[in-house]
Formats: C-alpha cells, structure tokens, sequence
C-alpha cells in the first residue's frame, strides 16, 4: 500500500550560507512570512519544541487572520516545524496542516525548502485553491531577497 502524497511544497536556492539565511528567517520572520502587501505580526512565537506559535496576517484591507498553532521542532540551522492541530498546551484544534521550513547547505550557497504537510486531500485541495503556490512562493523570493540584500 502506497501513502498518498498530501504535501505542497516550494524551494529556493539563496546566495548565502545556511546561518545568514538561519538568522533572517527567525528573527526576521514579520519582513518575508506573508507575500506583500499583507503582513505578518508576531503575538508570541516561542522557538522551542511545544512553544507557542500566534502569528497574525493582515491584509491590506484591514483583514485579520490569526494562525494559531505549536512549535513541533525547532533545530537551528536546519528546520523548523509547526502545526495548527494544536494550540498551546497541547490542546486539540481543526487541523489543517502542517508547516514545514528547512535549510540546507549547498556548497556557499542554501537550499530552503518549506511545505504544507494536511490531512486530508479535501485540506490539500483548498490550500492549493487558496494561492499556495503563489503566497508561499512570494514568501520565498521575499526571503531570498531580504537575505542576500543583507550586509
């Protein structure tokens, strides 16, 4: 039998090394988490294993959208995963997927790799239908660009 495959991803190739482009995707995460012109705003993101995720998205016309989840792995320099099928103290919610972002050493360069694990192919279906290629993509040019534009 055969796991049906219920992830959407994206990848980038980035002119640094895994630490340059490590530091500005934590601790620069508001700049390139949404595509423009909506943006992101942190409530609370404890980066550690079980830690609380509160990420607000607003839109450019004054829409709220709170993704509220768990921290599931946090390893520097590598990857870190969250979902929203928990909220803090591992209380059960709707689940919709979950969020996975990696970096990868590729010589003097990064790989970043960042996908959308769900549960259902229904979960995978609207989440395409809802612009994953394009957010998620912006999101990533954004970081590219933020990154090598850095000093």
């Amino acid at each position: 039998m055969t796991e049906e495959n219920l992830e959407l991803r994206i990848e980038r190739r980035i002119d640094a090394p895994v630490e340059k482009v490590w530091r500005v995707m934590t601790e620069q995460l508001e700049d390139w988490f949404c595509p423009r012109p909506w943006q992101a705003r942190i409530r609370e993101l404890e980066w550690r294993s079980g830690g609380r995720s509160a990420i607000v998205m607003r839109g450019p016309n004054g829409e709220e959208m709170l993704n509220e989840g768990v921290v599931l792995s946090f390893e520097p320099n590598r990857r870190f995963i969250f979902t929203d099928a928990f909220t803090v103290g591992w209380r059960p919610a709707g689940p919709f997927m979950v969020g996975v972002f990696e970096v990868e050493p590729e010589g003097d360069r990064t790989v970043y790799r960042a996908s959308a694990r769900h549960w259902t192919r229904d979960a995978l279906e609207r989440h395409r239908a809802m612009g994953f290629e394009a957010g998620w993509g912006a999101a990533a040019d954004q970081l590219k660009a933020l990154v090598e534009n850095a000093i």
